[in-house]
């Protein structure tokens, strides 16, 4: 058995494993994305240079979005230039955040009304990652896995090994239910999808220094009930 650390450009193309496992006499392989108290899926960003239609969707975004982000992300741009820090300005959800969000989710809505069945099941690829892998989570006290066995990959016999768990083959959304702001929020929607899929999108400020891009924080709330997990306690 061969072990090997995935590459970070890798990420960039789709696969969000750390940790390969491969047997290669045997076409077989498994890959581990381990995160460190979290879920996050995610962490993209928004800005009026960003087509996230095309990077995520692989579906271009419309000049009516670009028009509606462009002015506040060049006001963004010019408080960077003024060095300006987060935290001195004032109503900076009106000003930014909700503009961004309801832009996003116009477009969003927009581009699956345009495309039926295509984008919930390509903005969950693009989120979740385009190789099947397991999750490993550190919690306190315990150890989280989770199987996203979204293409058939996973829990497959290596020669006359069986596998020990089954993992079953998770289904892609196909139709977007509902496209909300979390009640009370003024920075995070909530995308709930067919097939038992709730993504949370919440968007935030990743430095103290104003900059003209606003970042993700996108974790799944919600997934489908055969999805694999397994916790294991740590002994003491």
């Amino acid at each position: 058995m061969t072990l090997q650390i995935v590459a970070d450009a890798e990420g960039i193309k789709g696969d969000v494993r750390d940790v390969l496992f491969i047997r290669s006499t045997q076409c077989w392989e498994i890959g581990i994305s381990a995160k460190n108290n979290h879920k996050a899926v995610k962490h993209s960003r928004l800005s009026d240079k960003i087509d996230f239609g095309k990077e995520w969707l692989e579906l271009q975004c419309s000049d009516n979005y670009f028009k509606t982000v462009v002015p506040v992300f060049s006001e963004l741009r010019k408080l960077k230039e003024q060095q300006e820090l987060w935290r001195n300005l004032k109503d900076k959800h009106k000003r930014f955040y909700i503009p961004v969000l309801e832009a996003f989710k116009i477009e969003l809505l927009r581009l699956d009304k345009e495309n039926a069945n295509v984008v919930p099941a390509n903005l969950l690829s693009y989120l979740i990652g385009n190789k099947d892998f397991y999750k490993v989570i550190k919690r306190a006290g315990k150890t989280e896995i989770y199987g996203f066995n979204l293409h058939g990959t996973l829990n497959k016999s290596a020669d006359k090994l069986k596998p020990t768990f089954k993992v079953t083959r998770l289904k892609l959304p196909t139709r977007i239910i509902e496209l909300t702001f979390k009640p009370n929020s003024t920075d995070t929607i909530i995308l709930t999808c067919d097939e038992g899929w709730q993504i949370s999108f919440r968007i935030h400020n990743a430095s103290s220094k104003v900059e003209p891009s606003l970042k993700f924080d996108i974790n799944l709330i919600g997934q489908p009930q055969t999805l694999y997990s397994h916790h294991l306690p740590w002994e003491k």
